[in-house]
């Protein structure tokens, strides 16, 4: 598999790459991505796939009969996944193909995403014959913070499930070429939260005719860091952080209300269902120890990325056949960014793999990160990206997680 899979993505590397420049000169963000969409149904026009549609996104799943393999509810299926929505900020690469649409860029990759999903699609058309069963190829919208997945999930766009799932992210602050990926939590939950307290104002000369919100409002933001590192083992880490603070209108007023913004993050499901009760009680009674009320909206984001371990094993061994014993890297730590492929990876065993896309030669520590401005992509990896994809697939289809 190494040698042909990795160059035959090779050759058709000038068509992964013109699509990725193509779609991240044109960002589109949330749900709703017509244009991507359209670029990749064009692309893969001339492919025998079955494709399914909507109604909630312009999400697509392309599905892939094989020639091979048994029939029926046995017949094995794997669903590779690329994500396609920008994120709403502008872009200062100074690239030929840079965004042409002001306040929407190409920051964390889906375009690169997009792009190596379709020439695995390719690849896999190519092997059709010889495929042991189904694949389904995930395009999704709205991973930035809108729920693509759960949306696609819940649109039946995915149905049958399949027996295992894989999707990859490009990290341009990673060496050159390098796969990695881990066991058990790889991403953590995110939930955003806001704090509202609300007080009575006044003039600022005389603080004790008023119910002054603002110093109740920076007790709470100190208090919140106390509580994690003392509520919450470090062996299984909770982040908060207040990312955002508003009061006050003048220098010399004091405002009737103060409203703390920002993020929770955490690696388990019960440390996630602790911290929101933690993080109501302790803002509520410090407000009313002072006289103020204090009120708590959590909007709940991404679950935690879960991958199986039999995926990861898989996805090891794949990397190495394919690119070398140096080609894998296991993760020590999990990384506190959020996922939307969780939502997948909560109804089918799976995992994500990272690929660093850092220019060869770089110092890839050095490099600009995902939802960077200036984040950049060695499109030289991209081949390698597809050859992973494919070979993900076609492998689990011949054997599964193990031998057969």
């Amino acid at each position: 598999m190494a040698d042909h899979l990795l160059n035959d993505a090779r050759e058709i590397a000038p068509d992964i790459v013109a699509l990725r420049r193509a779609i991240h000169a044109e960002p589109e963000l949330g749900l709703i991505t017509p244009k991507t969409r359209d670029k990749v149904r064009a692309a893969l026009a001339d492919l025998p796939l079955e494709w399914r549609e909507g109604p909630s996104t312009t999400g697509m799943v392309a599905t892939l009969r094989g020639g091979a393999g048994a029939g029926g509810a046995d017949r094995r299926r794997v669903l590779l996944r690329g994500d396609m929505d920008a994120l709403p900020m502008p872009e200062e690469t100074g690239l030929a193909f840079a965004s042409t649409v002001p306040g929407a860029m190409h920051a964390c990759g889906h375009d690169a995403h997009t792009a190596m999903l379709v020439g695995a699609v390719r690849l896999l058309c190519a092997r059709r014959d010889g495929l042991a069963g189904d694949v389904q190829f995930m395009f999704q919208p709205g991973e930035e913070g809108h729920h693509g997945a759960r949306f696609m999930l819940d649109d039946g766009l995915i149905d049958p499930l399949p027996h295992a799932a894989f999707a990859l992210h490009v990290m341009p602050n990673a060496p050159h070429g390098l796969v990695a990926g881990r066991e058990g939590a790889l991403l953590a939950a995110a939930d955003q939260i806001s704090i509202a307290i609300e007080g009575r104002g006044g003039h600022a000369s005389m603080p004790h005719d008023t119910l002054d919100p603002v110093p109740v409002a920076a007790e709470i933001v100190m208090a919140l860091q106390a509580m994690v590192t003392r509520r919450f083992s470090a062996h299984d880490p909770v982040v908060v952080t207040i990312a955002r603070i508003e009061a006050g209108s003048a220098h010399n007023v004091i405002p009737d209300r103060a409203v703390l913004t920002g993020t929770m993050r955490t690696l388990s499901p019960g440390h996630r269902g602790e911290l929101h009760i933690a993080v109501a009680r302790l803002a509520e009674h410090i407000a009313a120890a002072h006289g103020l009320r204090a009120e708590v909206t959590i909007r709940e984001g991404f679950p935690v990325t879960i991958c199986d371990g039999r995926a990861v094993d898989f996805g090891e061994g794949v990397a190495r056949e394919l690119f070398g014993a140096q080609a894998f890297h296991r993760l020590p730590d999990p990384i506190m960014g959020a996922e939307d492929f969780a939502y997948v990876l909560e109804q089918v065993p799976g995992a994500m793999f990272f690929l660093g896309v850092a220019h060869e030669g770089d110092n890839w520590q050095e490099c600009c990160g995902i939802h960077s401005t200036r984040m950049m992509v060695d499109e030289s990896v991209l081949p390698q990206g597809a050859a992973l994809l494919a070979g993900l697939g076609e492998r689990f289809l011949a054997r599964g997680f193990g031998g057969g």
